[in-house]
């Protein structure tokens, strides 16, 4: 009789995002119980192996992690299968390197390098506010944290600026039309734009329209929507392309003139 959690992942199962190739072996890393969930996280492992390039075998990310190499939001992490997520810091400090984790326009984690200023924030997006014993306010954020006697005015859905070293609300973005976004779920993850309209349907999801910086336009849930700066100015640097989703033929041309331009040099 089985009891508790499977502590096994099958690669056929293994999200399509982690780019695990189907022939690596029949298993996939498990991700750990954590501040992600296990699908919408890249443990630390696939970082480290797959990404980084930094080891090469399961055994070798064991023996980085313990020698506490690698941080996730400043605290060291030993846990092989740790659930990364998107807006989380990567530091490994022997190599003076810094990662964001951010979405690109297909879906996939991309390790954003960051400079070490802004490895020290984060944004998270608030997910409720309520009220504890003694009636002490509080709020909690997508990753897991709670944090106690938050500004009257931040609520669900807004985006908070978290320094990691103090564990203080440092700024916060209201969630509203004309706020620029990334969208971290659906079709459109990955994308970045500014919110055009609110569509509220009573006893169903909100939906929000969005426009990216070349004018085309797109719609999610309210749900999949990250606020990520005030007007069209993000607080965050973005990966290459900034978040702007190119057709299919738009790519094909793209990769056409980058292979003609070595024999035109």
């Amino acid at each position: 009789m089985a009891r508790g959690l499977k502590k096994h992942l099958k690669r056929l199962n293994a999200p399509k995002h982690w780019m695990l190739d189907k022939l690596g072996g029949a298993f996939a890393p498990k991700p750990s119980s954590g501040p992600h969930k296990a699908r919408e996280c890249l443990p630390l492992i696939l970082i480290l192996r797959n990404k980084l390039k930094y080891a090469l075998t399961y055994r070798e990310v064991i023996s980085i992690l313990m020698q506490r190499h690698v941080l996730v939001d400043g605290k060291v992490r030993t846990d092989k299968t740790y659930p990364a997520g998107f807006m989380d810091i990567v530091s490994i400090p022997k190599t003076n390197e810094n990662f964001r984790l951010l979405y690109d326009t297909k879906g996939r984690f991309r390790l954003h390098s960051v400079r070490d200023e802004e490895a020290k924030y984060k944004l998270c997006k608030v997910r409720a506010v309520q009220f504890g014993k003694k009636g002490i306010p509080y709020l909690n954020t997508y990753d897991g944290r709670t944090i106690r006697y938050p500004d009257p005015v931040i609520k669900g859905n807004d985006t908070i600026k978290l320094d990691l070293e103090t564990n203080k609300i440092t700024g916060h973005i209201k969630f509203d039309v004309g706020n620029v976004v990334m969208v971290t779920g659906g079709r459109n993850r990955g994308r970045v734009g500014v919110i055009k309209n609110r569509e509220k349907h009573k006893g169903s999801f909100e939906t929000i329209h969005v426009t990216d910086a070349l004018g085309h336009e797109f719609a999610t849930r309210q749900g999949n929507v990250f606020i990520i700066g005030q007007g069209s100015k993000p607080w965050v640097s973005l990966p290459k392309g900034r978040g702007i989703k190119k057709t299919i033929i738009e790519e094909a041309q793209k990769r056409q003139e980058a292979k003609e331009a070595p024999t035109a040099a």
